[in-house]
């Protein structure tokens, strides 16, 4: 993916939580390049021998690094929160692990994520592009050897760059027009198929490779698994390129309210974008290495 923005925005002190999950490391950074005074909440200490622990651990060194306050508790004490908030005269909390919470009481503006997903229109099943040995999809390069598509590979989905999720997410921040709005990034440049994918990637290596169909039923029997993490990536697997939840809804709700719309000159990283990136990539790894 590319690098992050540059900004040069100074605004209120800013709480992130889930600061080292996927999608909170790209807030962190985008909110740390805006300048603002940015404390990440750390469930205790991020020590353990553990390859998901150290990269914790390397991302807060890397936060603190660039100036981020590290403030060690629990979402859970909402005391310990209470009096956080209060020291430290945080006006801004942005949750990157979902759901909603009382912290919005408490502060001028809170911030939930669900992770591209509309919790009230979408349905999937329990539990609820796979997660690997805890590497988020994104991470990983596209295949080489065969494309796995979902259902017939028809319905589109809305794909967005880390890095453009933290610098939108911070725009929206100071932005009196996303107050008790529930803000959606569709971006057009970036609706695609699976077999949409499949076809650019072709085009990027300059080779056709295999199609292996898998199907709703074949899904929905590995989310009744209950292995996590792979049971819940088959439910929203299927939710989203089999269901469609993505796209099988309209923005006509008073709070809907869609990013493009709001910033109608500031371009989303494409696809293709992407995979010039990955294509790039590859090309430093013998093929044995990459295929999977």
């Amino acid at each position: 993916m590319a690098g992050s923005p540059s900004l040069n925005v100074v605004g209120s002190p800013t709480l992130i939580i889930g600061s080292t999950g996927f999608i909170g490391r790209f807030v962190t950074e985008a909110s740390l390049d805006y300048g603002r005074p940015t404390y990440v909440l750390v469930r205790g200490r991020a020590e353990s021998e553990t390859s998901s622990f150290q990269t914790r651990a390397d991302a807060i060194r890397s936060f603190q690094d660039k100036g981020a306050i590290i403030v060690q508790g629990s979402i859970n004490d909402m005391e310990m929160m209470e009096k956080v908030l209060k020291e430290h005269k945080i006006e801004v909390v942005i949750s990157a692990v979902g759901g909603g919470s009382i912290l919005g009481q408490l502060v001028l503006r809170f911030l939930p994520s669900e992770f591209g997903h509309d919790i009230v229109r979408a349905d999937p099943v329990e539990p609820a592009w796979p997660y690997h040995d805890n590497t988020h999809p994104s991470d990983v390069l596209p295949p080489m050897d065969h494309f796995q598509i979902y259902g017939d590979g028809n319905v589109k989905a809305y794909f967005v760059a880390g890095t453009d999720i933290g610098k939108f997410t911070m725009k929206c921040v100071d932005d009196d027009r996303t107050l008790n709005k529930t803000v959606h990034f569709r971006p057009p440049s970036n609706l695609l198929s699976i077999n949409e994918l499949a076809s650019l990637w072709e085009e990027k290596i300059g080779r056709k490779l295999p199609r292996v169909t898998i199907t709703e039923d074949e899904l929905l029997a590995l989310a009744e698994e209950m292995r996590i993490p792979r049971s819940i990536v088959a439910a929203l697997t299927r939710d989203i390129f089999i269901k469609g939840c993505q796209v099988n809804y309209s923005l006509d709700k008073l709070e809907d309210i869609e990013i493009t719309s709001l910033y109608p000159d500031d371009p989303f990283i494409t696809i293709d974008e992407c995979y010039n990136e990955f294509a790039k990539k590859i090309a430093d790894f013998p093929l044995n290495i990459i295929h999977r």
